[in-house]
């Protein structure tokens, strides 16, 4: 089923709330839910992932269409009545860094389609008041554009000081108080609030029991990333443009994905008295800075940074930082041999890359040769569409010889003879693996 399939497109339902919210953009909103009906929430079920892992019902997506329309009719009801309970997210866990795991939170799939049509209307409403610098969980923003606008700003300010930002556990600190008064200000509807409520409430099914939180979005709840922008949103977004910027002597620039953000001065005292009240900004609303991670660098453009005599202290080069799986820092362009701001793998995302490639070609070492090509390949094609940038071509040709030493090493497990590098080359030969493609970012 279209989104057309009612008497009027989603779209252009969607189009009037975003209008709505932008005529009364200082107001709270009473009326919202009135547009979350069975055509609503069949467009919501479309634009609901069907191959994800199932919640606490053990229900898929395949079960729940097959009775689709009485499914769709019983939970709108539920909904609006107040009778439907949300039940507790199944606590599953994903691999980091450093042998680290994130903890994910999985609702049913029931769940994630109401989730998914509250999160419509939110989206709608939120995007008219969300600030040109946030990028995360935003409909046509992307990471590759968040990372196109600090390399034009910073070479455009020569650089300059940058404060990394860091926020300890950010899904699992939301505070569920602070982020109800902050909904309450722009979302005055009952049915809207009640069922962000019984999310937020639900608890976690960890080992045959449920947990309570008084803080925290489970990430990987439908509704979650907005939640967490509207959260950021105010936390950092309006305070850094209404507070913290006239009160600057030079140039500052935020970005901000998601829980990634830094920010570019100008002018080092700038840099240093908003670096001395981000803690306290950040624990008014529940959150942490990490200590570590959140730091101030020294970045301006190599050839005018000025040098410390002998009796006093500061960097002589400029630093580097990370964002979004990048390492940013200044090097010399090839051809005009000006300094120019690069961008990089991240050294922990090389890491993590090659460790996940090892891993599976380990576990799938017997598979055909065919389909071992295919499924790599897939794995490098995906790597390449993130991290081929101008100036990374690199590592990104490093990551590829190093699967195809990792797919060397796995294959000659299959035998004690080993395979030699004479007998590999003519096996990729037989089946190459992709390479990368024209880098056209910037």
């Amino acid at each position: 089923m279209n989104e057309t399939s009612g008497s009027t497109p989603i779209s252009t339902r969607i189009e009037r709330i975003a209008t709505l919210a932008r005529q009364l953009r200082d107001k709270p909103l009473t009326t919202l839910a009135h547009h979350i009906d069975l055509d609503w929430l069949r467009e919501a079920h479309r634009r609901t992932r069907k191959d994800g892992a199932t919640g606490v019902d053990g229900q898929t997506a395949d079960e729940y269409a097959m009775n689709l329309e009485d499914n769709l009719r019983s939970l709108l009801e539920r909904a609006k009545s107040g009778t439907y309970r949300a039940p507790p997210v199944r606590r599953a866990y994903i691999p980091k860094d450093r042998g680290e795991m994130r903890p994910l939170g999985i609702p049913t799939f029931e769940d994630k389609v109401l989730q998914r049509a509250v999160a419509m209307v939110l989206e709608a409403v939120y995007e008219q008041e969300f600030l040109d610098c946030s990028y995360g969980f935003r409909p046509g923003r992307s990471a590759h554009q968040a990372l196109d606008v600090l390399h034009r700003e910073a070479n455009r300010m020569a650089g300059g000081w940058v404060i990394e930002i860091d926020i300890r556990k950010y899904f699992d600190s939301i505070d569920h108080e602070r982020l109800r008064e902050i909904l309450h200000s722009r979302i005055r509807d009952g049915v809207i609030q009640r069922l962000i409520g019984k999310w937020l409430n639900a608890g976690v099914l960890e080992a045959g029991a449920v947990t309570r939180m008084e803080a925290g979005s489970p990430q990987g709840g439908v509704v979650s990333p907005i939640l967490a922008n509207i959260f950021l949103h105010e936390v950092l977004d309006v305070w850094f443009h209404r507070d913290v910027r006239p009160r600057l002597r030079g140039r500052a620039h935020l970005v901000r994905y998601a829980d990634d953000a830094v920010m570019l001065f100008g002018s080092e005292e700038d840099a240093r008295r908003v670096m001395a009240v981000l803690p306290e900004r950040f624990g008014k609303y529940g959150l942490t800075l990490h200590p570590d991670k959140t730091r101030l660098v020294a970045f301006k453009r190599p050839d005018r940074m000025r040098r410390p005599s002998d009796d006093e202290e500061g960097p002589d080069k400029p630093g580097t930082f990370d964002f979004l799986g990048f390492t940013i820092h200044w090097a010399k362009a090839f051809k005009t041999g000006k300094w120019v701001v690069k961008m990089q793998t991240a050294r922990d995302r090389l890491r993590r890359a090659m460790h996940r490639i090892s891993q599976w070609c380990k576990g799938h070492r017997h598979l055909p040769l065919r389909a071992q090509q295919h499924a790599l390949g897939l794995q490098l094609r995906g790597h390449y569409g993130y991290y081929s940038r101008r100036g990374n071509q690199a590592k990104v040709w490093t990551l590829l010889h190093l699967v195809r030493r990792e797919w060397r090493k796995w294959l000659g497990r299959r035998s004690q003879r080993g395979l030699s590098w004479d007998k590999m080359i003519r096996l990729l030969q037989r089946y190459p693996l992709p390479t990368p493609s024209v880098v056209v970012s910037a």
